[in-house]
């Protein structure tokens, strides 16, 4: 299988060095609007040909899937032109802003016939999967409490007036699409799609939100997510049931599991790994799900993308931040 990827950040970097550790696909090269990068990041990780224009990306018969890591704005975009191309998409996550962009974009991939991921990683941990298992352990669940709080060093740049994409309405940001969307799956992942859900942001000068609170309501008892760009916080996420609590040491990378038991108080630790980089989980997924055709698996992860992009654009249209997409 043939990889391209879109983007030259940092964190498109991390993808291609995660796909190499896999062996998993073969990369290709890499898009961007500047000839000269496009060239250099392709030659960096070892790929033959880069490409300045989506058309010619999609159209390459030298590739077969495509990781897609633009501004979040951006997605529906170009992931049109790709699944146009005939060619199986993996987004970097938040998909999209809106349930009607997910919508249409699923339509465009069966109609072509290829497969649409959301790169989201957290969910593909072996230590997350071990959550799912035991959770059942805890009883009636009563309650969650799960964060994300880590202060960005261009909220630095915000503060001096620099709006960077990660602040900007524009660009369909703030805390609660890029950071609030790792909480936010582990509990549509666990819990469900949810009753209601309804969040209160902290809103910066643009009208951005730098941080905020989503409460997610579901049968007997309430989940709240915290997110923050603008705020640190190395606090543990918990769930908790009648029977004891489960405490994971963070919503994005999910590494540590631990069991607290409501009655004696006994801290027992349930499940560790120490792959420094967990984007290879997610990665291998995504193969297997390609090489064997595994719609089950394909469609599963495709309802879970759509209940988070609902729940989260609900919430956020509500607190009234809306997107040029919308």
């Amino acid at each position: 299988m043939k990889l391209a990827t879109i983007g030259t950040s940092s964190i498109t970097q991390q993808f291609v060095k995660a796909v190499k550790k896999t062996g998993r696909f073969d990369y290709v090269g890499a898009y961007s609007r500047s000839e000269e990068k496009a060239k250099q990041f392709s030659e960096e990780f070892g790929g033959s040909r880069w490409f300045t224009t989506l058309e010619d990306l999609a159209a390459s018969n030298e590739v077969d899937a495509i990781y897609c890591a633009s501004p979040n704005g951006l997605h529906f975009q170009q992931v049109s032109v790709l699944l146009r191309g005939g060619k199986h998409v993996i987004c970097e996550k938040p998909i999209f802003a809106n349930l009607e962009e997910f919508d249409e974009a699923v339509k465009l991939a069966d109609e072509h016939h290829v497969y649409l991921f959301e790169a989201i990683r957290n969910i593909q941990t072996p230590v997350f999967k071990k959550l799912q298992q035991e959770l059942p352990r805890a009883g009636q669940l009563r309650s969650a409490v799960l964060q994300l709080i880590q202060y960005s060093s261009r909220y630095d740049k915000f503060l001096d007036g620099e709006i960077t994409n990660i602040f900007s309405p524009k660009f369909a940001a703030g805390a609660l699409q890029d950071l609030g969307v790792y909480p936010t799956y582990v509990a549509v992942a666990l819990f469900g799609e949810p009753e209601r859900s309804v969040y209160y942001p902290v809103k910066l000068s643009n009208g951005i939100d730098g941080g905020g609170t989503l409460v997610l309501t579901y049968p007997g008892f309430v989940c709240t997510i915290l997110c923050s760009k603008i705020a640190y916080s190395d606090a543990p996420s918990e769930i908790h049931g009648e029977k004891g609590t489960f405490r994971i040491n963070n919503s994005s990378n999910i590494a540590r599991l631990e069991w607290i038991d409501a009655h004696n108080k006994e801290v027992q630790p349930i499940a560790t790994h120490f792959e420094e980089d967990d984007k290879i989980y997610e990665i291998s997924n995504f193969a297997d799900i390609l090489e064997q055709n595994n719609k089950q698996e394909y469609l599963r992860l495709r309802a879970l993308s759509r209940s988070v992009v609902k729940t989260m654009s609900s919430a956020r249209k509500q607190s009234g931040i809306i997107f040029p997409n919308d």
